[in-house]
């Protein structure tokens, strides 16, 4: 930065024997300064052209102290009339604290070490300001401070501790395992520039070249390796990481037939090997295959992956003599050691072979229904004695006239099963609504197949028995004991069977006292007039859809329920209803959404036309068919 020029006249201040203008300001070394602080100012002023130009200085890192230390002064030809002030990096921004000028001579000090690696360049600015009116009386003079880098950072392994897994067959002079080294101090210099050596390994054979030493097993080939990097700084500086390899294995060996000759007479033969590569690798395993007496395909081979021994499969043949090769997953690669041209390369080799002499045992196959799984289709509840099944087996090996049958299922007990030709035959009345009768209506019956052979073989048959369903049940109330709230209350209708014999039912009321019934999935009995709080028998007459009817009763409990569903208070004994009191009590049956519901007619008598008590109508919720709730009113 250049200074104000140089002015002349009478009327400046003057310094020492040299003459400044007002604008101006110099800085000189307090001599002689401290070793450690000799190269802080270099060639601080420059003239050029009449300007003084103040050049980058440097100042030594990790300089020790004591502190505060004394490092430069700011002079300038002001009266005393002035003071310092300084600011910039060091001083008012981070790191604070770090230099400071004596307002009244303008010595500067520094207070503390720096670390370059921290802080490499500081940027300082100097002004001069009237102690009376506080006001700036030159311009703001800047001054760069550039740290000088000393070798205080040892060089680092970016990894200290490394796991690496290489294969046993990788090439010479080839290890793929990635080293980084940084050094904090500065860069392209001396006290950065790392050179990187391998101090040990453990074992130290075989090299980590991974040349193959005979005789070695391969649980050793685990290595530890310690690299250095160091750099060159003055002291040179260095550190160290550790590299465990752990050598993988590869197929340096080939599965080797335990016995050269077998013979067999089982229907299955196990050959077994053995191979010096790790076991259960894919160097290890075997895969077996049959090069010779196979030509009709009446064998197969399969490796056991457990025990790594080939398991030959007889199929039904009279050959007897089988030859079985092996080889490994992996192909063969053998290391040859010459000196400087020690190689390991892949060789192709013919695989080992054995021979067997197999002496085939016919072995019993078991029956063979026609069909696994019969359906059949019947009515329930049909009378017994019926033959229901008679089951078709064939069997290459023995007899079929000598085949005996069992029944191995058949939870409800409703069937037998003749010993000797397999009829399954009823003894008891099916029922479609059995709790072993599944929600498909369908149940089953399992029976087996023995035939006479050594030892004697079975088979085991389904039969999947679908049910019909009959008008075989009559529909009834699901809640026998209701509460009345109001004037209404759902009464729920159920029955056992399916559609069409089961719901939507007809209901109407009880003791002769309507002609018409309401069909639908949801109605109810509403109440013409208030009731007394008490216990009442309400006869009801339900029909389901093919004309079966019976009689049935529901006790309604009417009760104050303080705008819940439960009786608040305890209620009188029950009593039954006689014929006069239903007669007033329902006289006025009514029928509610005459339009909007179907009305079907069972045979019923003409009703009283007066009196007041329930009447019977449909819930707008109606839609279930094997549980409708009525509700009365």
């Amino acid at each position: 930065m250049a200074m104000s020029s140089i002015l002349h006249g009478s009327n400046h201040p003057q310094l020492h024997l040299m003459y400044f203008p007002p604008s101006s300001l110099l800085i000189m070394y307090n001599d002689p300064l401290p070793l450690t602080f000799s190269d802080f100012l270099k060639e601080l002023l420059l003239r050029s052209k009449r300007r003084w130009v103040l050049s980058t200085v440097e100042l030594l890192e990790e300089d020790p102290g004591p502190f505060p230390k004394f490092a430069i002064q700011v002079k300038t030809s002001y009266s005393n009339n002035h003071k310092f002030r300084l600011s910039g990096t060091g001083v008012t921004e981070e790191p604070l604290g770090l230099f400071s000028i004596d307002d009244n001579d303008g010595g500067v000090y520094v207070h503390k070490t720096i670390d370059r690696e921290t802080y490499p360049f500081f940027h300082i600015m100097f002004d001069i300001i009237d102690k009376e009116t506080g006001m700036l009386v030159d311009k703001t003079l800047a001054l760069d401070v550039a740290i000088t880098d000393i070798n205080d950072n040892a060089p680092y392994f970016e990894h200290p501790v490394m796991k690496v897994s290489v294969k046993e067959n990788l090439p010479e002079g080839y290890l793929p395992v990635p080293l980084t080294a940084r050094d904090m101090d500065q860069v392209n210099t001396q006290n950065s520039n790392i050179s990187i050596r391998l101090l040990s390994q453990e074992p130290a054979e075989p090299k980590i070249k991974l040349k193959q030493v005979e005789g070695t097993k391969m649980n050793q080939l685990t290595f530890t390796v310690v690299v250095e990097a160091k750099d060159h700084g003055i002291p040179a500086l260095s550190s160290t990481a550790v590299v465990n390899l752990h050598i993988m294995d590869s197929n340096t060996h080939q599965p080797v037939f335990k016995d050269k000759t077998m013979e067999s007479n089982k229907e299955i033969l196990r050959v077994a090997v053995t191979d010096a590569d790790t076991p259960n690798t894919p160097a290890w395993r075997a895969v077996y295959s049959i090069v010779k007496g196979n030509e009709e395909g009446n064998y197969k081979i399969e490796t056991d992956p457990k025990t790594n021994e080939g398991i030959l499969t007889v199929i039904k043949t009279t050959l007897t003599n089988v030859q079985i090769a092996v080889e490994n997953e992996e192909p063969l690669f053998v290391c040859s050691s010459g000196g400087a041209e020690s190689t390991a390369k892949t060789l192709t080799v013919p695989p080992q072979t054995v021979s067997v002499t197999v002496k085939v045992i016919d072995v019993n196959d078991p029956p063979v229904f026609d069909k696994k799984v019969t359906d059949v289709y019947v009515k329930e509840e049909q009378e017994t004695g019926k033959v229901l099944y008679k089951p078709k087996v064939i069997d290459v090996d023995s007899d079929v006239e000598k085949i005996r049958y069992e029944l191995v299922e058949d939870l409800a007990g409703w069937f037998t099963i003749d010993p000797k030709t397999g009829e399954v035959t009823t003894v008891k009345k099916m029922d479609r609504e059995s709790p072993y009768v599944n929600k498909d209506n369908i149940y089953t019956i399992l029976i087996q197949a023995i035939d006479d052979g050594e030892p004697p073989a079975t088979a085991t048959g389904t039969i999947l028995v679908h049910l019909g369903d009959l008008n075989d049940n009559i529909p009834y109330v699901v809640e026998k004991k209701l509460v009345m709230c109001g004037k209404k209350v759902i009464v729920p209708v159920a029955d056992k069977d399916n559609p069409p014999f089961g719901c939507p039912c007809f209901l109407s009321l009880g003791a002769d006292n309507g002609d018409k019934a309401l069909k639908s999935a949801e109605a109810g009995l509403v109440s013409l007039k208030s009731l007394p709080y008490g216990n009442y028998t309400v006869p009801l007459v339900i029909q389901d859809q093919q004309g079966m009817v019976v009689n049935d009763t529901v006790q309604i409990m009417v009760c104050d329920c303080g705008g819940g569903d439960k009786c608040k208070a305890s209620l009188p004994r029950t009593s039954s209803l006689d014929l006069a009191a239903i007669g007033i009590l329902l006289a006025g049956l009514l029928l509610l959404l005459r339009e909007s519901l179907k009305i079907g007619k069972p045979p019923r008598s003409s009703p009283s036309s007066k009196g007041d008590g329930f009447r019977l109508c449909q819930s707008p919720h109606s839609h279930r068919q094997t549980q409708q709730p009525w509700f009365l009113k």
